[in-house]
């Protein structure tokens, strides 16, 4: 079964000119100090993960409706939170439950939330 990752984190991690910066610690974005990434090496070496990547500041995000035939494009992301989705995996796993796993298993799940769907079939 294919399941979407969703990675969320408190928006002030999360910044325009974070592109430049480097990967704050203990952020999913932070590699060991020989650049690997421990969590990704494992799941694309299992194959698991199938896509996925990080997503640009929610600042640069449009939400658009379409109401009876009136397009409609607001700034940023619908929802008023403080969290943000800050990038997306896909996955390929038995069932929910090691969807569940994998997602406890991601560095971000430490101090963020990971949302975990399946994929519509």
């Amino acid at each position: 079964m294919k399941f979407m990752m969703l990675v969320c984190v408190d928006a002030d991690q999360f910044t325009a000119d974070e592109e430049a910066a480097e990967p704050a610690a203990g952020t999913a974005e932070a590699a060991d100090d020989d650049g690997s990434f421990p969590w990704l090496d494992e799941m694309v070496a299992r194959g698991i993960r199938r896509d996925g990547d990080r997503l640009r500041p929610v600042e640069e995000a449009k939400t658009v409706q379409n109401r009876d035939g009136q397009v409609l494009v607001s700034d940023g992301p619908f929802a008023e939170t403080k969290e943000v989705i800050c990038g997306y995996d896909i996955l390929e796993c038995a069932d929910i439950d090691e969807a569940v796993r994998v997602a406890a298993a991601h560095p971000v799940a430490a101090f963020g939330k990971i949302e975990v769907r399946a994929v519509w079939r």
